[in-house]
């Protein structure tokens, strides 16, 4: 790209104010969405794009489907029905009459049009009294634009109040974008051609022309590809040189299963199942191969993971090495402990558990413990991660729900030994796609099978008026002896008032609805003991209703509860109910699943519907991520996920594969990336990706 020879030339690195059309004040407003330079503007992308190219005259418009039509305004303003208000735009062309319609965005929309000004519109055609777009794409043509030579692909730009009450529309955007090409120097590519040719992308410096101005559908495509592989490619680049780091780490071998571990599989109540035996053998190896472990372990809700967790630390603690079990709440913690005591009661395995809510005094006595190796296996939250505490030879760490930790968070953990071995287990299933994303630098093994003491656990969404029906059914399973949860997703009231707070909730069951029965109360509000205390109530059968909120989620195991109700459903994603029905059906007792839904709308609807027609947890994790996305999904943003302009972890399986090899490959023949056609790429990396460089080391 030559730059304008009248004026000075610009580079990526400048400040957005210099570029023509912007100065200071619009350049304050870009900065609230990020762009603060030159390379900024260019990577803020068109959201869609109005395509000029095929016009239909208003006469030949056909109802139900969408067109593009070139008009003039020749009127506009609010209008009222008996609910609510909408902007009405009237457009003309030589052939007819169309109305536009806003219902939201209408004071800064007015603004936009004016009587006499020409105007393209996009969208699907309705007829209500007469003919009619609603929400239209549209895009103002310039005064010097011949009516009838406007055949292009119009970029449309996303935009915030605060950048169109600066004047930055999408018009204003194309402008300074075109400035920016009058005075680039270059914009160079850190893929070197014979990359580019193996992989079929095109120039970085076309690339971000044509994802701007493009001259074709086939141009928007292919510039689109090419910058979600960039997006993908360096994530996968990361992945490569964690897996590279890690793998030459020098690992601890535990080659014998050693004695602890006979003498638990002895005790078990029950027979593993063959997904168990497969995943015992894949850990195995991993002692045995001389590298450290680093390993996810994907599991259904009820498939095993605790068992998988303590045959594990018991490989290692019958070498007399140490353990440490970490999970994300005290619930969880206190759960894995009393599992862990309970399936090692005739074993001689020394176990403590460590919390936030421990005693000053009992907290002192583990830690000198733990460091002269009276301790072998400590399961504990985050209290696990402070500076006193000391293990005296920590070999393997295990994480639950590693999702919920940071990559710092388990780090610190990590420094407590001298390459500890790793094993994170997580119980929400996670689609390839985001797995060798979010865990691309981990060996995976799943289990995929339930155990044989599992009933059949029904689902059925639940109407506001169809209540009565699941207190009775309450009562019958309480009549047979058995427990329910009753989980409500807040504890204090919600902005709109129309949903009920947990603990009016466990009022009203407690004194109105079950007045004959021992109804309980939690919440991660409570102090520890006060926790530890209602739970154990409810696993000793005392407390024959449990209401709570999310804080049970994961980790609880009370085989005789076969009744949960989640009130105001519509409020949680559906991994998080899939989390929350695993509670139950964990016996061949089986259960019930009523999802009450009290909002929502039709989409509430079809999302619920999901669950009761899908019991398997990958199929499940799927669709949520298709509705709600990584980020919203994992409760996360540090692993790259908000960087991401047009990728897409839903859609993008082929990308990201290519990504991934194209990655692997480099680093596996240069994991410093010092060849010269690498260096590029290892400077995007370093500018762009430095704090996500944990554990990573390049010279």
């Amino acid at each position: 790209m030559v730059p304008n020879s009248s004026t000075p030339s610009l580079r990526l690195s400048d400040p957005v104010q210099f570029v023509k059309g912007i100065g200071p004040v619009r350049a304050q407003a870009l900065e609230e969405v990020g762009v603060k330079t030159v390379e900024d503007l260019l990577y803020y992308f068109p959201r869609r794009y109005l395509d000029r190219r095929n016009v239909t005259p208003i006469s030949g418009l056909r109802i139900g489907e969408a067109a593009t039509v070139l008009a003039r305004v020749v009127g506009q303003g609010i209008r009222y029905t008996r609910r609510r208000k909408f902007l009405q735009v009237t457009l003309t062309d030589e052939s007819g009459t169309l109305a536009c319609v806003w219902f939201h965005g209408i004071e800064w929309i007015q603004k936009r049009f004016h009587v006499g000004d020409r105007v393209a519109v996009h969208g699907k055609v309705e007829f209500y009294k007469h003919l009619q777009m609603v929400h239209p794409d549209f895009d103002l043509l310039e005064l010097d634009e011949d009516p009838l030579n406007t055949g292009k692909i119009v970029p449309l730009y996303p935009g915030t109040a605060g950048l169109k009450a600066k004047g930055l529309d999408s018009r204003r955007f194309r402008r300074v974008v075109q400035a920016c090409w009058d005075r680039l120097s270059s914009v160079s590519d850190h893929f070197s051609s014979d990359f580019r040719s193996q992989y079929g992308l095109p120039d970085l410096s076309e690339t971000l022309k044509q994802i701007h101005a493009p001259d074709s559908e086939e141009w928007t495509d292919r510039a689109r590809h090419r910058l979600k592989y960039d997006e993908h490619f360096f994530l996968q680049l990361l992945m490569a040189l964690r897996r590279k780091a890690l793998d030459d780490y020098p690992g601890r071998k535990f080659p014998e299963l050693g004695p602890i571990v006979s003498e638990i599989y002895r005790s078990l109540p029950f027979q593993l199942t063959d997904a168990q035996v497969r995943v015992m053998r894949e850990l195995r190896a991993d002692f045995q191969s001389g590298r450290m472990m680093n390993r996810l372990l994907q599991g259904d809700v009820g498939s095993g993971k605790t068992v998988i967790a303590l045959l594990a630390a018991a490989i290692v603690a019958g070498a007399e090495a140490q353990v440490a079990v970490m999970a994300p709440t005290e619930i969880l913690a206190e759960q894995h402990y009393r599992a862990f005591r309970e399936l090692t009661k005739d074993v001689d395995l020394p176990l403590e558990l460590l919390t936030g809510s421990t005693p000053k005094t009992e907290r002192a006595e583990i830690l000198d413990a733990l460091a002269s190796r009276r301790v072998l296996l400590l399961v504990g939250t985050h209290a696990l991660i402070q500076e006193d505490v000391a293990f005296g030879d920590l070999a393997l760490i295990i994480v639950d729900e590693q999702h919920r930790f940071g990559v710092m968070q388990r780090g610190r953990l990590m420094e407590k030994g001298v390459y500890p071995h790793l094993l994170a287990m997580t119980a929400t299933p996670i689609p390839r796609t985001l797995a060798i994303t979010y865990h691309g630098d981990m060996d995976t093994s799943v289990l995929d099978e339930m155990p044989k003491n599992r009933g059949k656990v029904t689902t059925r969404v639940v109407e506001p008026d169809e209540i009565d029906i699941v207190y009775q059914l309450v009562r019958q399973e309480v009549d047979q002896g058995r427990q329910c949860f009753v989980i409500f997703p807040l504890i204090s009231e919600s902005e709109t008032g129309d949903l009920k707070a947990a603990k009016e909730g466990f009022h009203h069951l407690r004194d109105e609805i079950f007045p004959s029965l021992e109804v309980g109360y939690i919440h991660g509000r409570m102090k520890g003991t006060e926790k530890e205390a209602v739970m154990e109530a409810f696993q000793a059968g005392k407390t024959h209703v449990l209401v709570s909120t999310t804080v049970v989620e994961v980790g609880i195991d009370v085989a005789n509860a076969t009744i949960m109700v989640v009130e105001n459903a519509e409020r949680f994603g559906l991994t998080q109910l899939h989390q929350l029905r695993g509670r139950i059906g964990r016996s061949l007792l089986g259960g019930h699943c009523l999802l009450i839904k009290r909002g929502g709308g039709d989409e509430a609807a079809r999302r619920l519907a999901i669950m009761e027609n899908i019991s398997n947890g990958f199929e499940i994790a799927d669709e949520d991520l298709k509705l709600r996305g990584p980020g919203e999904l994992f409760g996360v943003r540090q692993h790259g996920f908000e960087k991401m302009r047009l990728a897409n972890l839903v859609s993008d399986g082929t990308i990201i594969r290519a990504a991934r090899k194209a990655a692997f490959s480099i680093i596996n023949q240069d994991p410093n990336l010092s060849r010269r056609e690498h260096q590029p790429i290892k400077q995007v990396l370093m500018q762009k990706y430095r704090h996500q460089l944990d554990f990573v080391t390049i010279s």
